[in-house]
């Protein structure tokens, strides 16, 4: 992705990053060890709470 001298928008930042953790293997393989349906749940959803489990397996 080549850097801009414009700064990207905060939705910009979260659209590019939610699509990179979502291609990600361990997110994929956190959705089927939960027998979670992505088509069925939105994606910001997925994101928000895989990364709040990660955080919170963390912080253990």
């Amino acid at each position: 992705m080549p850097i801009s001298s414009v700064p990207a928008s905060n939705s910009q930042i979260w659209d590019s990053l939610k699509r990179a953790i979502s291609q990600s293997s361990g997110f994929q393989g956190w959705v089927l060890d939960r027998a979670l349906i992505a088509d069925e749940t939105s994606l910001d959803l997925l994101v928000h709470r895989y990364l709040r489990e990660a955080l919170e397996t963390l912080a253990y």
